[in-house]
């Protein structure tokens, strides 16, 4: 009892360490530990590892097979054969009942199979390459994606506390604007409107930030669930939007040199395109002969009884060694459909490559003109902030001195609320395009991931 308690205490000790582990990331940790630990990515990898074996099958189907089989037989009611009675010197033209054999019986064999030629092996061997190289290429366009993923939750964690921050500042900032107006109106100073203004540019501000902190709760588990671990982990993440938005300002990566060879959508659809060559090859090569060789070894013992186990039982040795052809010589032109099927399918293939490939360009296009955008719009939201902050610092000073109204104040706050909003929002865009970029341009090339992990 005394070991079962130790070991009780051990394993809620152990339960209670893994339920309380923390984690602290900057952005390259986090891509880095969800490119190794994301449930997508770990899948991803699963079928890398099952093509691998895959490959293996059809590998191994043309090696040689060898195969055993126990047979073991018990006539309950023996057959009976009828046979002439003056054989054994009875009447003309009436017939005895014998039984031939003994009623138990057990076969041993063993065989070994060989595939000499068969067309749709050598096909299956190349196709199984293909399939290979298809996975991984997929999972190069998953940890791609996992990447893009992590940057995209990762920025919206660190967008909601900006968020959180700046609503606060401003939340304190009203209240004392709010507090002072209330002891002028009380004083005769200010007009009622003035308190009414303050207060529902107040209550907004309040709702705000709560909505704030529920997103915040939010993307922290979004962020969890893209990394792989649990929702409810605690997670520290050490770099700040704006360090972010400073490394990701390069109008150079739009210049970056563009390979097709280097994009993953184009390499998996030439994989596509080579599986369906493939395909028709291998309903061309139905028409060739298949030749196969075998040799068989066996040993057999008969009885009424069951004595196989017995030292003395006689046991008779058999062997049997051969060659089959198979020759298909006409399928009322079914092997002809096939084929044509697979021509057609090839065609198809070839055209959605092309297709592909101009895709892919307008992608690259579309994705540089978003991130040159991106860039030049944090530029204008930073300028219209700092604008922003001027305007509704002359207009707090001119409703303190009585110059002009609550509701000039209120909408100068408010078009700074929105300037603080629209400038971090530009700066996650930033962040977002430059990832997608990056995505089209292959940068960096996780390709070389791949062979790491697999070797």
């Amino acid at each position: 009892m005394r070991k079962l308690a130790i070991i009780a205490i051990l394993l809620i000790t152990t339960f209670g360490f893994s339920q309380d582990k923390t984690y602290s990331f900057s952005l390259d940790e986090a891509i880095n530990f969800a490119l190794d630990s994301s449930y997508t990515a770990i899948n991803s990898r699963r079928e890398i590892a099952k093509s691998i074996k895959k490959k293996w099958e059809t590998t191994a189907a043309g090696l040689p097979q060898i195969n055993g089989a126990v047979d073991y037989q018990n006539q309950l009611k023996q057959p009976v054969t009828l046979l002439p009675a003056e054989i054994a010197g009875g009447e003309p033209g009436t017939f005895t009942p014998v039984t031939f054999g003994t009623k138990q019986s057990m076969t041993l064999t063993g065989t070994l199979s060989q595939l000499i030629f068969d067309g749709s092996y050598l096909v299956g061997l190349k196709a199984a390459k293909v399939f290979v190289d298809y996975n991984e290429n997929a999972n190069e366009k998953t940890l791609l994606e996992v990447r893009r993923g992590v940057i995209n939750a990762y920025g919206s964690v660190l967008l909601t506390q900006e968020s959180i921050s700046i609503l606060e500042k401003n939340l304190t900032t009203l209240n004392d604007n709010l507090n002072e107006a209330k002891a002028m109106y009380e004083n005769g100073f200010a007009e009622e409107e003035d308190v009414e203004q303050l207060q529902i540019t107040t209550a907004q501000i309040q709702n705000e930030l709560s909505n704030s902190k529920r997103m915040e709760s939010i993307a922290k588990q979004m962020l969890n669930l893209a990394l792989g671990i649990p929702v409810d982990a605690s997670v520290t993440l050490e770099d700040s939007l704006e360090s972010l938005t400073m490394e990701s300002v390069s109008v150079a990566l739009t210049d970056s040199e563009f390979s097709f060879e280097n994009n993953v959508d184009y390499r998996i659809a030439k994989n596509l395109t080579e599986q369906r060559d493939l395909e028709l090859k291998l309903e061309k090569s139905k028409a060739l002969p298949s030749l196969n060789g075998f040799i068989n070894y066996g040993t057999a013992a008969y009885d009424n009884e069951f004595i196989f186990f017995d030292s003395e039982t006689s046991w008779f040795q058999s062997s049997i060694f051969g060659v089959s052809m198979n020759v298909p010589i006409f399928s009322s032109l079914q092997r002809s459909a096939r084929t044509q099927q697979a021509k057609i399918a090839l065609e198809q293939a070839k055209t959605d490559f092309v297709q592909t490939t101009e895709q892919i360009n307008l992608d690259l296009q579309r994705a540089k003109s978003n991130y040159t955008f991106a860039i030049e719009n944090y530029h204008t939201a930073d300028s219209n902030l700092k604008l922003a902050e001027r305007i509704e610092s002359k207009n707090l000073i001119k409703y303190r001195e009585g110059i002009t109204t609550s509701f000039d104040l209120r909408q100068a706050q408010t078009q700074l609320y929105t300037a603080q909003q629209e400038y971090i929002n530009s700066m996650l865009d930033v962040i977002d395009t430059k990832a997608t970029l990056e995505t089209v341009l292959n940068t960096p090339n996780l390709s070389n991931r791949n062979n790491s992990e697999n070797n």
